[in-house]
């Protein structure tokens, strides 16, 4: 956290332990808190517990505590993208636009409104300032827990007025303190998937939203391009899956691409999915300030929120980052991010993977 222990925040709550505890920890700290549910659903009266939840907390926390309508938001920043890029042939990660153009915008408008000094959640990382001034996300001390990904395009502005009480402590602890604290949530299981995406499979959810014919069949093809047999449509597939493709090539076949220009999905062997390099679009940067063309350093690098990651160069090629493996990374995929950590475990910055075929 920031050195001033004292000022006004703003803490997103979900209803659920770990913001339960940032709520709490900051309380403890000697800031004056007021909980926040970002209410980003229509329509849906079962997920209201969520609100009930928080509130119930805030209540036990001694805490004022509002709901914030973010529908549109959420829908706008979030859900149009998701489907755009399920239809392309990519597979997202809304959660990392959800957070840069929902969560922290619309916290910051309300810390605004209510004339506060931060914001805060319940993610594990922390919120650092670095030796040349800029702000960045550290990785979690808990690693298996550590959401620093996900937090990758926050900016330096709202980067500045953020605080992340988890970063330092461990999922088991957290508990500890909530149930020490009397909070009714100390226990409560973990959200899992995709917060929109309520029942089914995401496929279903798209059909859904965007009618029966969006997705049509089309040709499984090999790497040369010979046809294969047919697949249900490209939304049903991401690049490394083997399970579910039902069809039968006498070895072990995972998808290696998809072309969503040709409708076609490639299929590939277990040893056709590792490569030394990939390419990002749209890059953000955090804790310098951009990569000057032709310029490269060295940086571990996540390809997916649960990769460990590996060693890489990275290299801007005009509106391109380029990330030159030491080892052969498997399955990169197109649509989900490239992270970029220094030797610190800060974030450098990152970028969208795009087809490289």
């Amino acid at each position: 956290m920031h050195e001033k222990n004292k000022g006004k925040v703003i803490v997103g709550m979900s209803g659920g332990v770990d913001s339960a505890v940032a709520a709490h920890l900051l309380k403890e700290a000697g800031f004056e808190v007021t909980g926040v549910t970002l209410r980003t659903w229509e329509g849906e009266s079962s997920r209201c517990c969520e609100i009930d939840e928080a509130q119930r907390t805030a209540r036990m926390l001694g805490i004022s505590y509002h709901p914030w309508n973010a529908a549109d938001c959420f829908r706008e920043h979030v859900m149009k993208p998701f489907l755009e890029d399920y239809i392309h042939g990519q597979t997202p990660n809304p959660c990392i636009e959800c957070n840069r153009y929902v969560k922290w915008a619309r916290l910051l408008h309300i810390a605004d409104v209510m004339q506060a000094d931060y914001v805060a959640t319940g993610h594990y990382a922390s919120a650092i300032r670095l030796a040349n001034g800029r702000f960045a996300v550290k990785q979690a001390a808990d690693e298996g827990k550590d959401q620093s990904y996900m937090l990758y395009r926050l900016t330096q502005e709202q980067l500045s007025r953020t605080l992340l009480p988890l970063g330092n402590l461990r999922k088991a602890h957290v508990r500890e303190i909530a149930a020490r604290a009397g909070l009714s949530v100390a226990h409560k299981t973990d959200s899992q998937e995709i917060c929109f995406v309520t029942e089914g499979s995401y496929a279903d959810y798209i059909e859904k939203e965007l009618g029966q014919g969006c997705s049509p069949e089309g040709n499984f093809v090999d790497e040369k391009g010979n046809v294969l047999g047919r697949h249900q449509g490209i939304i049903h597939y991401t690049v490394g899956q083997r399970k579910g493709l039902g069809i039968a090539l006498g070895y072990p076949a995972y998808v290696k691409g998809i072309r969503a220009e040709t409708n076609e999905v490639i299929i590939g062997n277990g040893q056709s999915l590792y490569t030394e390099k990939i390419l990002c679009g749209a890059p953000s940067f955090m804790g310098i300030p951009d990569l000057e063309e032709d310029a490269s350093l060295h940086a571990e690098v996540r390809i997916r929120y649960h990769h460990k990651g590996e060693g890489a160069t990275i290299r801007r090629e005009g509106e391109l980052i380029s990330i030159s493996f030491e080892k052969p990374v498997r399955a990169p995929t197109p649509g989900q991010s490239a992270v970029f950590y220094d030797e610190n475990h800060c974030i450098i910055g990152g970028g969208k993977i795009i087809p490289f075929l």
